[in-house]
């Protein structure tokens, strides 16, 4: 940690120029998703900030937003070998992990060999991953922590960079499981997918139903990526913000929470994890706004991304009608 707050100053030429070379690219990678999606700015950002941090994302919206859209262009345009599997109720651990089957050779042996599943690949789109049962859902918890599966007391490595960009339909409707605690945990973002404006949608409108539909085009490789995410743990973070991290996490926790309102209203608040989703995702996000280091304004606009889905109120504030982005915005407001 020290050495990513004070950096040798033998490196920060080097690191520098890494950084504003990276920035370029990601301008380019940006402008690609921009010509195919529309009206998204936002999700699009947070979901390139996730990337860059190695981790994974969680789209929360109601069908038909472009999620699955999204994650497509992504897997074209940063490189990556893409899978897609719909979460359904009957789907199995097995249809996601792989499993083991078993072999006969012309003299009659008979061994088992792996299978792989869907999961081994690089970006994998777990759809609708709230439609199947909860222990389908903690099928993917030691892929998105370990990068491995273990099948059969054998363990399996995953390609590098692996990435899970999940969708979620709401909660509220119909046929869908919670997600459990420790899966939403390993979440970096919980990213919300709104409607569009009215400006985008027409926009949207006259590109997607013409003659022509534009593709994406690879700009960044594997490799491109890869050294981005290293590069993003380089990147100084002052004290201001560091310290500001860790109010705002510790603040989300009844049992360290200053806020009464937090201290009365939540369950059970954010774990370590968050803050170190915090402090990542603020160098991302201040990479691809081309600045050299993150500010206060970046922990208080992805704050409530990396809290409110490790949160959870207790039963007498959700009977009150107590809202959570209510408390975090408090919260935020305190670091503002």
């Amino acid at each position: 940690m020290s050495a990513s707050l004070s950096p040798p100053q033998h490196q920060s030429a080097e690191v520098l120029a890494e950084i504003e070379a990276l920035a370029v690219r990601m301008q380019a990678v940006r402008a690609e998703l921009g010509r195919i999606i529309f009206g998204q700015g936002m999700v699009v950002e947070q979901t390139l900030i996730t990337l860059l941090c190695g981790g994974h994302v969680l789209l929360v919206g109601v069908p038909g937003l472009g999620k699955t859209k999204l994650v497509e262009t992504l897997g074209t345009v940063l490189g990556l070998s893409a899978k897609r599997v719909q979460f359904t109720p009957d789907l199995m651990p097995a249809d996601i992990l792989g499993s083991e089957v078993l072999d006969e050779d012309a003299s009659g042996r008979r061994s088992f060999r792996f299978v792989p599943g869907p999961v081994f690949c690089q970006l994998l789109m777990a759809d609708e991953i709230n439609r199947a049962s909860p222990r389908t859902q903690s099928a993917l918890l030691q892929a998105m922590q370990e990068f491995k599966v273990a099948v059969a007391g054998e363990d399996h490595v995953l390609p590098r960079p692996f990435h899970v960009l999940a969708t979620q339909n709401p909660i509220e409707q119909e046929g869908t499981y919670p997600l459990p605690e420790a899966q939403l945990d390993r979440f970096l973002l919980e990213i919300r997918v709104p409607y569009p404006d009215l400006a985008a949608e027409r926009t949207m409108l006259l590109a997607t139903t013409g003659p022509e539909i534009a593709r994406p085009v690879p700009v960044l490789s594997t490799e491109g990526l890869l050294a981005a995410q290293a590069l993003i743990r380089r990147i100084p973070v002052g004290e201001a913000v560091l310290n500001a991290i860790l109010d705002l996490v510790r603040g989300a926790r009844p049992e360290t929470a200053i806020n009464e309102a937090v201290a009365r209203h939540v369950a059970w608040g954010p774990g370590p994890r968050a803050a170190q989703a915090l402090m990542l995702s603020c160098r991302a996000r201040a990479l691809l706004d081309g600045r050299l280091a993150p500010s206060l304004d970046d922990v208080i606009a992805l704050g409530p991304a990396v809290l409110r889905h490790r949160m959870a109120l207790s039963f007498s504030a959700r009977a009150e009608g107590v809202v959570l982005a209510d408390l975090i915005a408090g919260l935020l407001e305190r670091l503002g």
